[in-house]
């Protein structure tokens, strides 16, 4: 019965889809280059797809709370009405990394099809986005600069595949 368990859960990574919605490119070449060795990590347990929106132009003119609805409209046409939309949120839940490996076991067991993780822009998400969303976690109770905020979070990702696969990369 528990060779089953795991076989299902295996298969349902397979085909289940991991994709990190980012606002804005990821401009400096150390944080490409950074992002790439943990996404071409994660890309052996299950499908993964970065997306990154558009910058906004003009955003210097624009008032913080206009940012946030425009960014918000970006967020929102990305996402499909099937993802499990996740909000990468200072205001979200705090998770250990075994919790959060034990969150994505727990989504493939439910059949989740797609997982949206988003990170927001510098003044975070517009009310529309936190309307749409499944769950809110949080990285840390300090406020992370959002492109540090995409390598920590692709580390965890792939932490959290290999404490499901009972990989020695995570030591405790």
């Amino acid at each position: 019965m528990r060779i089953c368990v795991f076989v299902q859960i295996y298969l349902n990574f397979v085909t289940m889809k991991i994709i990190l919605l980012l606002t804005g490119k990821s401009e400096p070449s150390w944080l490409r280059s950074s992002m790439k060795v943990y996404e071409e990590r994660i890309a052996r347990y299950t499908g993964y797809l970065r997306v990154e929106t558009p910058d906004l132009r003009q955003a210097g003119s624009l008032s913080q709370s206009l940012v946030k609805e425009r960014e918000g409209e970006l967020i929102l046409k990305s996402v499909k009405a099937t993802d499990f939309l996740v909000l990468l949120d200072e205001r979200g839940k705090e998770l250990t990394s075994v919790e959060f490996a034990g969150f994505l076991e727990m989504r493939a067991v439910a059949g989740s099809k797609s997982i949206t993780f988003a990170v927001g822009g510098p003044y975070g998400f517009s009310p529309e986005v936190y309307q749409r969303a499944d769950m809110e976690i949080s990285l840390s109770k300090m406020t992370l600069p959002h492109q540090l905020v995409r390598i920590f979070f692709v580390e965890q990702l792939y932490r959290a595949f290999t404490i499901i696969k009972g990989e020695p990369y995570h030591h405790i």
